[in-house]
């Protein structure tokens, strides 16, 4: 565009047009756009020399070249209707111009072609300049946001304050410095590889995002190397990565002739090292996928052996045993091996040794065995059988059917019934401890309404000081269900019921809200704080009065 200024200054008439080409050429935008961006520059030198009060509009012809400038001014009906006399006419002074000439429509008045100064020409091209700046970056926008998953490869332009500028030859992208891998640096001038990510607009104009850390930038750079993976006979399943260090990734083959993880290693490791040499010498791990989380898990911590697996499917959560020799191994450096397969598999995954989990399972069997002799009245010969046999509450005992109690080796009929009779008993018996034990607490009875609470929870909660629906509202899942520290810890509650339990808890809250009501109970309170106001310390020592009162209101 150097010679754009001169062009302008000059206007000839081909050459108008062939600039127009040129630059539409250049940036990879239509002509179009560069022909109504030339219109608006000249429109504006046009309006700086006959005014700017006036509505001057510029055309050139799309064969000829020619520049063409009009003056408009709009007809209305009366002069009461006037509100600019240089852009509006009465219909009576438009019909002494054009008889024919109606109300809405523009009288339109050529003016002699403009002689472009230095300056009018200067502020033309830029005008012309800006708007193909917006053109240009609108065509980027349209171009690249069907992209998003590509890898790129471009040059690197300049590096400001760790984020990577890249020329991508007909655009513009960043990679941000957290999305570069580790201790990896660019100049300018250097040549890198990326995965498109994002493209977005935003107020400097459309953005495209960069990603050398991403899970699917390793994605597709085995479907570069690996032609299994992009013809979809092999599948890249899942991805783990701790960016520059290692990475796991999951793989399963469609054609049961082909092995998955050995197209993907190579000969003698080929394809995997371009992509190892590409991610700074990442360590990469590939394994079998499998639909059977156990199989998985095991697979996943690969080099490390497995000797035992022990899921609990609702807190979604795996127990894998090692040989002691093993457990560095599993866990990795730093947790990095265990993280990766947790990351890989969606599980958490708990690592022992052998030693460990026995000395864990002796400790459960002796804390239910003797939950079991102290709730059933039995020996500790049977409180273990159950335990052996699975039972690990007396709720399980009481509502157990006969016939399974009885399959037990060494239990028949009556012993059966007689233990699911002590089972039921002793739960009755509980729950009449619990009530009177949530009496002596005086726990709101507004708790008691939340849905997802035991009896024996609702006297924990008691016991810790939350005494009603607003306590138990302000309360995170993590102060209920943590497993150190959190109050109901002991009942295996998971965290989603404990998310549930509060929301349940807080839905008061929202109903006040829409209704737009203060709650009664917080009206009648401040009512009776008042009356009480004169006698603060017999208020004080009426409490428990003041809570039996409370249950009577209606509220």
């Amino acid at each position: 565009m150097a010679s754009l200024e001169t062009t302008i200054e000059q206007a000839p008439r081909l050459e108008m047009l062939q600039v127009a080409d040129t630059v539409a050429r250049d940036k990879g935008i239509e002509r179009e756009e560069v022909l109504v961006a030339m219109e608006q520059a000249i429109q504006k030198a046009g309006r700086s020399k006959y005014g700017h009060e006036h509505d001057i509009r510029a055309e050139i012809d799309r064969k000829t070249g020619e520049i063409k400038l009009f003056r408009y001014r709009a007809v209305v009906e009366e002069i009461d209707e006037v509100e600019d006399e240089i852009t509006q006419l009465t219909l009576e002074q438009a019909r002494r111009i054009k008889p024919d000439a109606e109300i809405g429509e523009f009288l339109i008045d050529k003016l002699p072609p403009i002689d472009f100064g230095r300056v009018a020409a200067q502020t033309a091209k830029q005008v012309i300049v800006q708007k193909v700046r917006e053109a240009e970056r609108q065509r980027q926008f349209r171009e690249y946001r069907d992209r998003v998953g590509e890898v790129v490869n471009g040059l690197v332009k300049r590096v400001e304050f760790g984020n990577v500028l890249v020329d991508l030859g007909r655009a513009e992208a960043i990679i941000r410095r957290e999305e570069l891998i580790p201790r990896e640096n660019f100049r300018q001038g250097d040549r890198v590889r990326a995965y498109i990510y994002d493209v977005r607009e935003e107020p400097r104009g459309p953005q495209i995002f960069l990603s050398r850390t991403h899970p699917q930038f390793m994605v597709m750079l085995f479907a570069q190397e690996v032609p299994e993976i992009y013809d979809g006979i092999i599948e890249i399943r899942e991805v783990a990565r701790d960016p520059g260090s290692r990475a796991k990734i999951a793989v399963i083959s469609n054609d049961s002739s082909i092995d998955p993880v050995g197209a993907c290693v190579g000969m003698r490791g080929s394809r995997v090292q371009a992509v190892v040499a590409e991610l700074q010498g990442e360590k990469i791990d590939i394994i079998p996928w499998s639909s059977d989380p156990a199989t998985f898990v095991v697979n996943g911590l690969a080099p490390a052996e497995v000797t035992k697996i022990v899921l609990d499917e609702d807190a979604h959560r795996i127990d894998v045993i090692v040989p002691d020799e093993q457990l560095s191994l599993a866990i990795g450096r730093r947790g990095q091996n265990v993280r990766l397969a947790s990351q890989l598999s969606g599980w958490d995954i708990d690592i022992l040794t052998e030693a460990e989990e026995s000395e864990r399972r002796q400790t459960e069997l002796r804390t239910r065995s003797q939950a079991f002799i102290e709730a059933l009245d039995v020996d500790d010969v049977i409180a273990h059988l159950l335990v052996t046999e699975g039972f690990s509450s007396v709720e399980e005992i009481a509502f157990v059917p006969i016939e399974d109690l009885a399959s037990i080796e060494g239990f028949d009929e009556a012993i059966a019934e007689e233990l699911r009779d002590r089972a039921q008993n002793f739960l009755v018996e509980e729950e009449e401890r619990n009530q009177t034990r949530l009496g002596e607490l005086t726990v709101s009875p507004d708790l008691l309404e939340v849905p997802g609470l035991t009896t024996a929870m609702l006297v924990t909660l008691g016991e810790a000081e939350i005494k009603s629906r607003d306590d138990l509202a302000d309360l995170a899942s993590d102060e209920l269900v943590d497993a150190e520290e959190g109050i109901l810890r002991d009942y295996g509650m998971s965290e989603e019921e404990a998310n549930a339990v509060i929301m349940a808890a807080r839905a008061h809250w929202f109903a006040d809200e829409e209704t737009g009501e203060a709650p009664e109970e917080a009206g009648e309170a401040t009512d009776a704080g008042a009356e009480e106001s004169a006698e603060p310390n017999e208020g004080a020592e009426s409490g428990g009065d003041a809570e039996s009162d409370g249950d009577k209101d209606p509220a």
